[in-house]
């Protein structure tokens, strides 16, 4: 699905440094009863949201907030992130110089690796910016780690780390391995 959604969108990239009120301009917004604990105003109020990239057709969605207004900033959150998981530009790896990946990759993944290891939060804006990049050069991999993690600048087990620090890259990074019948990851915690 991925491949087809990649070729519908010309610079997908430029979703993910969008402003949340620009990007939430290309949403079409649903908002709904959650259902489960939360008491009676959970129940009577619509806070849940869902929203729908127009152009990617991709959504996020949140409804563990009894406010409609955190809601739709988580559900932005994840979109963004679903954005940077699903959709991929193609990123050439050439095995006889390492690290020639990283001149043409993202700021934001230099960003997070300045270090040596992966060193951006969650909370960064930039960070699904950050994991867009780090997919993509595993992916050139073909979801090899230890092909991938030289040319990010880290060991296997750093870029290992990486992976599995957020739980919603971990299980995005797991979906995308058992999709090309590889093993999935274990948890480094």
């Amino acid at each position: 699905m991925a491949d087809i959604i990649a070729t519908k969108v010309a610079d997908w990239r430029a979703y993910l440094e969008l402003t949340d009120e620009a990007l939430l301009a290309q949403c079409e917004v649903d908002r709904f009863r959650a259902s489960g604990p939360g008491g009676q105003k959970r129940n009577k109020t619509d806070s849940a949201v869902r929203l729908r990239h127009r152009p990617t057709t991709l959504t996020g969605e949140a409804n563990e907030s009894r406010s409609q207004h955190e809601n739709r900033a988580k559900a932005l959150r994840r979109l963004r992130l679903e954005i940077a998981f699903q959709l991929r530009a193609p990123v050439s790896i050439d095995p006889c110089s390492p690290g020639v990946v990283m001149k043409g990759t993202l700021a934001a993944l230099g960003e997070a690796l300045s270090t040596g290891r992966w060193a951006m939060s969650p909370k960064n804006p930039r960070f699904p910016l950050a994991v867009a990049g780090m997919f993509d050069v595993i992916e050139a991999s073909g979801w090899q780690l230890a092909r991938a993690a030289p040319e990010l600048g880290l060991t296997t087990s750093a870029l290992s780390r990486a992976l599995s620090d957020e739980d919603i890259v971990f299980r995005a990074a797991n979906e995308r391995r058992t999709a090309l019948s590889l093993p999935t990851l274990h948890a480094d915690r």
